[in-house]
């Protein structure tokens, strides 16, 4: 449980985790996270005291969206403000490329794709030397509109993070009100089409969709190698959803909850031994796996469980660099971002990659042969990660100083996400969303086993 106690308030707790695996053998390996700063969370932009350079940059493109989802963080459509210019978006890509020019840049919104100039505001970012472009959108227009998904690819686009609840309708009219699954596959068949990587992304709320983990898995693999991995997001209770938990236990879905619910629902073949803590985030915040599907069907882990590491301190750029190259190999559909890990090579081998010749294979060089199984090998591994976000009962400043996933402002601060997304019970926002400054609440915090 995470205790708060606030002069003003007093003293609230909720859950953060509910085991296995234990909250203290999942941080073993994660070094000192460190207490907040006096700076935290006043100054994010990001303050003196953060731990994290940014891996991952949002940038909201547009407030407008063409669905009133029930559960959405952004509350998007709500704001009535205008787009930003293509002038004010290029001085955003001038200022990446000066302040933070390895991070990957995700186009957010809102529903970015209501842009009609989207593969503009693609070019401007390529002229300004960024290379790597994920699109966070619904699918709408990429499953309605013939040619859309090419369109962006060719403007540069690597990416997109689908919007991706069920293979079933029923869940997607309780979380987005509309009937989409439809939509959903056409998405996915559109981006297969144009050569962008997809990866799923479910919101899991209990008793709606966390039941569906496994077949969301299955869907994946079967329609490697367009769809590079999936991304899980427990429900967290900010945004257009930010009625408090009820009760200690509630209806919030912790971490390790999803995890055993992979492993659960795949009968065992994404084993638990697979995943780790992410290598720059604070490790109550995420988990990752990486995998390998063998043409007989079996699942591989690329990594083992004992090698996890979360870095602080000196070797935070380090540690970022090497999550903001392990995001953009794995979610690329493109064939030129070949994994040439050696770990990962020697696992796949002895499920069987590339093995085996082939009539190309017979009059191709050595170095040629190779390269075709490493596109082999690459075309039939996939992710599966997952990510806690944190709403206004279990914001924890720890957390927030860790993060490397940051919201950029328009008056070009990098601000945590949650942190910039932060609501109240009544929905005010208290973070860096509207407010351009963060809110610091006065509290201690206890984490107490129960």
């Amino acid at each position: 449980m995470l205790v708060k106690t606030c002069p003003e308030h007093g003293t609230t707790r909720t859950l953060v985790w509910r085991g296995p695996p234990d909250l203290e053998e999942w941080r073993e390996g994660a070094g000192d996270v460190g207490v907040a700063g006096p700076h935290c969370p006043t100054l994010c932009g990001p303050c003196p005291d953060h731990r994290q350079s940014t891996c991952c940059l949002l940038l909201e493109v547009t407030a407008r969206c063409d669905l009133g989802c029930p559960v959405c963080f952004a509350e998007s459509g709500s704001a009535g403000e205008a787009d930003p210019s293509l002038e004010e978006i290029d001085g955003w890509f001038a200022h990446v490329a000066a302040e933070a020019p390895a991070c990957n840049l995700q186009l957010s919104g809102g529903e970015p794709t209501l842009r009609g100039d989207l593969p503009e505001i693609l070019a401007l970012g390529r002229r300004r030397g960024l290379s790597f472009f994920q699109l966070n959108t619904n699918g709408l227009r990429l499953a309605r509109e013939p040619e859309y998904a090419a369109r962006l690819a060719e403007a540069g686009l690597a990416t997109v993070f689908l919007q991706f609840d069920s293979v079933d309708e029923s869940p997607y009219r309780a979380l987005r009100g509309a009937d989409l699954l439809a939509d959903k596959l056409a998405a996915v068949e559109a981006c297969a089409a144009a050569g962008l990587g997809v990866v799923l992304v479910p919101t899991l709320v209990p008793g709606v969709n966390v039941d569906q983990i496994g077949a969301i898995v299955d869907f994946a693999v079967a329609h490697l190698p367009a769809v590079r991995g999936v991304h899980l997001q427990p429900i967290s209770y900010f945004g257009r959803w930010s009625r408090e938990p009820h009760g200690d236990a509630g209806p919030r879905i912790t971490l390790p909850e999803v995890l055993r619910a992979v492993v659960e629902q795949t009968d065992g073949r994404l084993p638990l031994r697979g995943f780790r803590p992410a290598a720059c985030e604070h490790p109550v915040c995420s988990f990752h796996g990486e995998f390998y599907a063998a043409p007989d069907g079996r699942i591989v882990p690329l990594r083992d469980r004992p090698d996890i590491t979360v870095t602080t301190g000196p070797d935070r750029a380090q540690a970022a660099e090497k999550a903001r190259r392990t995001a953009a190999r794995w979610a690329s559909a493109s064939p030129a971002s070949r994994c040439c890990c050696t770990a990962a090579r020697s696992r796949a081998e002895e499920a069987g990659a590339g093995s085996g010749t082939t009539p190309a294979d017979a009059g191709a060089s050595a170095q040629d042969r190779w390269d075709r199984a490493l596109d082999d090998l690459r075309g039939r591994t996939f992710s599966v990660t997952a990510m806690a976000f944190q709403d206004a009962w279990n914001v924890d400043l720890e957390r927030l100083r860790m993060c490397c996933l940051h919201v950029l402002t328009r008056d070009l601060r990098r601000v945590p996400f949650c942190a910039y997304n932060l609501t109240a019970a009544d929905g005010r926002h208290l973070g860096g969303r509207w407010s351009g400054r963060a809110a610091r609440t006065a509290f201690t915090m206890t984490r107490v086993r129960v």
